[in-house]
């Protein structure tokens, strides 16, 4: 099974047009990935990995590793 950001990786490839692969240590803003945009970008990991979250929960989240050490610690 693909690790959690594999999964991710794909979700974003799928919704950011980004020439490279993301990077998951700086933050959102540092990737240039507008507050609106994280907040859609929020829907369809919620829906992935069944957190049951709000799309403003994604406040949360300063970076991509911030969201990854949350999925692993809800699947674990």
């Amino acid at each position: 099974m693909p690790s959690t950001a594999d999964r991710l990786t794909t979700l974003i490839v799928d919704n950011f047009d980004l020439d490279e692969e993301p990077d998951f240590d700086p933050s959102f803003s540092d990737l240039d990935i507008s507050s609106v945009n994280a907040v859609v970008f929020f829907k369809p990991v919620s829906d992935e990995f069944d957190l049951g979250l709000e799309a403003i929960d994604c406040e949360q989240f300063e970076t991509l590793n911030d969201l990854v050490r949350f999925i692993d610690s809800r699947a674990g």
